[in-house]
C-alpha cells in the first residue's frame, strides 16, 4: 500500500484515467475528446428540439429517452472526473466543474422537485464544455494565445468602455436638449439608450430625432460610432499579435490541481509543484 491507503495497482488506474480524460496526447485521449464533443452537440439538439412544440408533443418519449441516455453518460464521466484527480475539489469547484454539474442535474431536479422543470434550459450550458474539450493540439497554441491576448488587453478596454460611458452619458444629454420630450426623448436615461445603440449601429429605430439640428448631430454620432467598434477589435489584434509563438502549450493537466497551460518537456506544474503524467 502507498500513501493515503492507495495500491500501487490503483494509483496505476488512476493516473490512466487521468491520462484519457483531460490530456488529449493520446490517442485513447482524442478519441474521448471527440466522442464527447459529439454527445454535446447532440445534447444541444435534443435541448433545442424539445423546445419546438410540435416536435416535442410527437416525439416526446424519445426526446426523453434520448436526454436521459445523455445524462447518465454525463454524469458518469462527472463522477470519473472527480476520481481521476488528486484533489477532487479543485474540480468540483473550478469553473468548468460548476458548469458540468449545472448543465447535468436539471433533468434529476425535474422529477424531485415540482416546477423545477424551468431549470432544464440550464442543459443550454452543455455548450460551454467545448471550449474545454477543444485541447487538441492543433488547437490548444491558438487558444492559449488568444487568452493571454484577452488577460492583458483587458486594462485597456476596461478604460475604453469607461470612456465610451462618459461620451455616452454627454452626448445623451445633449441630444435630450436638443429634442426634448416631443421627439420620444422623454428623459436623460433614455436619451443615453438612444446614443448606445446609435454609437453601436444597432439602430432598433424606436426613438429617432425629428429635428434638422438633432438629425445632423445623430450623424456625428453614427459616424463616431464606426471608429469605436474599431477600437477594442484593434486592442486585442495587437496583444495577440506581440504574443507570437511565444510558447509552446500541451495538453498537460496536473493530475494534482487540474493546472493547465504546461510547456513541452515539462516534468512538474508550474503552479503546485507537482509531477506531471509523463
Amino acid at each position: 500500500m502507498t500513501d493515503k491507503g492507495f495500491s500501487k495497482e490503483e494509483r496505476n488506474w488512476q493516473k490512466k484515467l487521468h491520462e484519457v480524460i483531460y490530456e488529449a496526447d493520446t490517442r485513447a485521449g482524442k478519441i474521448f475528446d471527440l466522442v464527447l464533443i459529439f454527445i454535446i452537440i447532440i445534447s444541444i439538439i435534443l435541448v433545442m428540439l424539445e423546445s419546438v412544440k410540435y416536435i416535442d408533443d410527437k416525439y416526446h418519449y424519445v426526446l426523453l429517452t434520448a436526454e436521459w441516455t445523455i445524462t447518465i453518460l454525463f454524469s458518469i464521466e462527472y463522477i470519473l472526473r472527480i476520481a481521476a484527480i488528486k484533489n477532487p475539489k479543485k474540480y468540483i469547484f473550478s469553473f468548468y466543474g460548476i458548469i458540468d454539474l449545472l448543465s447535468t442535474i436539471p433533468l434529476y431536479l425535474s422529477y424531485i422537485i415540482a416546477g423545477s422543470q424551468a431549470l432544464l434550459a440550464l442543459r443550454a450550458l452543455r455548450l460551454l464544455r467545448i471550449f474545454r474539450v477543444l485541447k487538441l493540439v492543433r488547437f490548444l497554441g491558438e487558444a492559449s494565445q488568444l487568452k493571454r491576448a484577452l488577460k492583458n488587453s483587458r486594462t485597456k478596454i476596461t478604460v475604453f468602455i469607461y470612456t465610451v460611458l462618459v461620451v455616452s452619458i454627454i452626448l445623451g444629454t445633449i441630444m435630450y436638449l436638443i429634442e426634448g420630450e416631443d421627439s420620444g426623448f422623454t428623459s436623460i436615461p433614455r436619451s443615453i439608450y438612444w446614443t448606445i445603440v446609435t454609437l453601436t449601429t444597432v439602430g432598433y429605430g424606436d426613438i429617432a430625432p425629428q429635428t434638422s439640428l438633432g438629425q445632423f448631430f445623430a450623424t456625428l454620432i453614427m459616424i463616431l460610432g464606426y471608429g469605436i467598434i474599431a477600437v477594442p477589435t484593434g486592442i486585442v489584434t495587437v496583444e495577440f499579435a506581440r504574443q507570437g509563438n511565444r510558447l509552446h502549450i500541451n495538453t498537460q493537466v496536473c493530475p494534482n490541481c487540474s493546472n493547465e497551460e504546461h510547456q513541452d518537456n515539462a516534468i512538474y506544474c508550474h503552479k503546485c509543484g507537482h509531477k506531471l503524467n509523463q
